[in-house]
């Protein structure tokens, strides 16, 4: 599997034990070992540990997660779910791979063609745009 080939130095590190309330953004890549109250967002690749406990939603190019994340991950490279995981939300994908025991609540839309993946993630939005307006 490719993920997390372009660059391994790692530039932004949440270590065990670190709370961090609110948004993160962040160039290239970043590892989480502790926990996040708000969405994460980088121009790169982001590991979230074993230990880490993500509250918002993640954008990457790709994603390692270890942890629990409560919210949608938007990775269009590939997103690795390991044992250890726990993902309450979406995800949005061209390459996915789930270990045994990962617990995963959400819709999945994983599609390699790049035109069918961003039809398909725009029209997810939309109708989640309209069910959340209807009574």
């Amino acid at each position: 599997m490719a993920f997390l080939t372009d660059d391994i130095s790692i530039n932004t590190i949440i270590g065990l034990g670190s709370a961090v309330s609110g948004d993160v953004h962040a160039n290239g890549f970043i590892r989480v070992d502790g926990d996040i109250d708000g969405n994460l967002e980088s121009t790169g690749n982001i590991i979230i540990g074993d230990k880490a406990r993500i509250n918002g939603s993640i954008s990457a190019l790709s994603t390692v997660i270890g942890g629990i994340v409560l919210g949608d991950i938007y990775a269009p490279n590939g997103i690795k779910l390991l044992s250890s995981s726990a993902v309450i939300g979406n995800i949005f994908t061209k390459k996915l791979e789930i270990e045994e025991n990962v617990i995963l609540h959400g819709h999945c839309i994983a599609l390699k063609d790049d035109e069918e993946f961003a039809r398909m993630t725009e029209r997810f939005s939309n109708e989640q745009s309209i069910r959340g307006k209807a009574i």
